[in-house]
C-alpha cells in the first residue's frame, strides 16, 4: 500500500465536490423563486459539465430554473448532473485506490448495465413519481409539510405491486418515509442536506424510463474465497456482505465479488444474535466462520459482481484464511465496473490487506502509521455481532479491511486483524461468529436473541388467535 498516493490531492475533486454543495444547499430552500445565491449555484453545476454532452441540456435547465420556470425535463438535466460530478468523483478516488494498492483497473463495462432503451412498463406511475419529486424540488426542504409528503403515498401503493417498479417504489417510501418524519421542514435545526440531496437526485432519475437498465447475470463455475463479512444493522433490519475473492474454473483471472443477504428483524435483537436470523438464508456464512472456501456450480452473478446467492449451487471447499487470499490473491483480483447510476464516493468498499503499520491514536481517533503515511480506521464501523473490537485493531499489526472515502478523506473499515499474542500470532474477524460460536460472550448474545425471538413469536400468536 502507497499510502502517500491515498493523501496526495486529486485533481479536480474539490472543485465538483463544491459545485455539488452549492447545489444541494440551493435544494434547502427550493427552487420555486430562487435568489441569487440559489441561482449561482445552479449555474455553477452546469458551468462544471460544460465540457461534457450534458452541457447543452443542463444549460437550458440551469437557465430556466434561475428563473423559477424549471419543468420536470429541466429538474432531470440537473439531477443527471449533479450524479455526473459524484460519479466522476468516484472514478477518480476508485483509481486512485487502484494506483494504491497495484491492482488492476475495473473491468469494462458489460451489457445490461445502463438505461435500456425497450419500453417499460409503469410509464405513467413513473411520471406521478417525477411529478411529486419536482414538487419537492421547487419547496425544497424547508417547504415540506405533510400534504407535499402525503403526495407520494398513492404512486408508492401503486407501484409495489410490479415487480418491476417495486425496488424504485422501496426508495420513494423510504424517502417520503424520512421527510414525514421530519415535517414540517421550516422548524428543523439541521437538514441532512447531501442525504436528502442524494435520495431525491437518484429518485429522480430512476423515473425516467429505462434508467434502471437490464439486469446482466451470468453464471460462473469455480472456488469463492471470503475476505470479510461487512454488517450493517438498523432497528428493523439486518445486513451481512461478504465480500470475497472469486477464482474461475477456467484458469481465468480472479474478481473481486460480493454475496450479501439480509433479514427483518426485531429492536431486541442485537449483537451475536443477529447471526440467528441470517445463518438459515445463507450457507456461505458457515464456511466464513470455519474459514473454508466455497465451491461454486453456475451461480449467478451480475455485471457488478454481487453474487446472487443459491446453496444449492454452492458447496464447502478446502480451508482458506483470509489473510492468505489477501497475501496471495487480492492484489491480482480485478473489480467489477460499477452501475452508472451507482457511481457515488459513498459506494467505495474497495478490500485491501494492509502489514507492518504502526497503530496508535491521533486527535481522539485510531489511526495507521503506513511509513509515515497516516490512515484513519474507522472503528464505528466494528460491528458486535463478532469477536473483533476496536481494541483488537489498535493491537494489531496485519488488517484486512474496506478502504472507504468519506468527508474529504480516506478511512479503513476493519474486517479482520491480526496480532501477536505470546509470540504466537492471533487473528480476529467480524465475521467469525456467522456459522456458529463456542465464545462465552457470543453464545450468551445467542440464547438473549433466541429468548427474545421466542417471546415476540408467542405474543404474535395470541394476538392472530384473538
Amino acid at each position: 500500500m502507497r499510502g502517500d498516493l491515498l493523501s496526495d490531492p486529486v485533481e479536480g475533486l474539490d472543485e465538483a465536490l463544491a459545485a455539488v454543495d452549492a447545489f444541494d444547499e440551493a435544494l434547502v430552500a427550493g427552487l420555486l423563486r430562487p435568489g441569487r445565491a440559489q441561482a449561482a449555484a445552479v449555474v455553477g453545476l452546469a458551468d462544471a459539465v460544460a465540457g461534457t454532452p450534458l452541457a447543452a441540456r443542463v444549460a437550458e435547465a440551469a437557465g430556466r430554473a434561475s428563473a423559477g420556470a424549471a419543468g420536470e425535463d429541466h429538474f432531470v438535466a440537473l439531477a443527471a448532473a449533479r450524479c455526473a460530478l459524484l460519479g466522476s468523483v468516484h472514478d477518480a478516488l476508485t483509481r486512485r485506490i487502484d494506483e494504491a494498492v497495484g491492482r488492476p483497473a475495473a473491468e469494462d463495462g458489460a451489457e445490461g448495465t445502463g438505461p435500456g432503451s425497450a419500453a417499460e412498463d409503469g410509464t405513467n406511475l413513473l411520471a406521478a413519481a417525477r411529478s411529486w419529486l419536482c414538487d419537492l424540488a421547487r419547496g425544497g426542504w424547508r417547504g415540506i409539510d405533510h400534504e407535499l409528503v402525503a403526495g407520494a403515498v398513492p404512486v408508492v401503493s401503486a407501484m409495489l405491486p410490479d415487480p418491476g417498479l417495486r425496488r424504485r417504489a422501496t426508495l420513494l417510501d423510504g424517502f417520503a418515509a424520512e421527510l414525514a418524519a421530519s415535517c414540517p421542514g421550516a422548524t428543523l435545526e439541521r437538514v441532512p442536506v447531501r442525504r436528502w440531496a442524494d435520495l431525491w437526485s437518484r429518485a429522480l432519475l430512476l423515473t425516467v424510463p429505462g434508467s434502471a437498465g437490464d439486469r446482466s447475470v451470468a453464471p460462473v463455475t469455480g472456488r469463492l474465497l471470503p475476505l470479510g463479512v461487512d454488517v450493517q444493522e438498523h432497528a428493523t433490519a439486518v445486513q451481512a456482505q461478504v465480500h470475497a475473492v472469486f477464482e474461475p474454473a477456467d484458469g481465468g483471472a480472479p474478481r473481486l465479488v460480493r454475496a450479501g443477504v439480509s433479514a427483518p428483524k426485531p429492536d431486541t435483537v442485537v449483537g451475536a444474535g443477529l447471526w440467528q436470523l441470517l445463518r438459515p438464508r445463507m450457507s456461505l456464512l458457515g464456511a466464513v466462520s470455519e474459514g473454508r472456501s466455497m465451491e461454486l456450480d453456475a451461480m449467478p452473478v451480475t455485471a457488478e459482481g454481487d453474487l446472487l446467492w443459491d446453496d444449492e449451487r454452492a458447496r464447502p471447499g478446502e480451508p482458506a484464511d483470509a489473510f492468505a487470499t489477501a497475501r496471495v490473491v487480492l492484489s491480482t483480483a480485478t473489480a467489477a465496473r460499477v452501475a452508472p447510476l451507482d457511481r457515488h464516493p459513498v459506494r467505495i468498499a474497495v478490500p485491501v490487506l494492509l502489514e507492518g503499520y504502526t497503530a496508535r491514536s491521533e486527535e481522539g481517533r485510531l489511526v495507521f502509521d503506513l511509513a509515515g503515511q497516516l490512515l484513519a480506521v474507522d472503528t464505528d464501523r466494528v460491528p458486535a455481532a463478532g469477536p473483533l473490537t476496536p481494541e483488537a485493531v489498535a493491537a494489531s499489526h496485519s488488517c484486512v479491511g474496506l478502504l472507504r472515502w468519506d468527508a474529504g478523506e480516506f478511512l479503513l473499515q476493519p474486517l479482520a486483524v491480526e496480532a501477536t499474542v505470546r509470540k504466537k500470532t492471533v487473528a480476529a474477524h467480524a465475521g467469525a461468529w456467522a456459522g456458529g460460536t463456542t465464545d462465552k460472550a457470543g453464545v450468551r448474545a445467542e440464547k438473549a436473541a433466541t429468548d427474545a425471538v421466542a417471546v415476540l413469536r408467542e405474543r404474535a400468536g395470541r394476538l392472530l388467535r384473538k
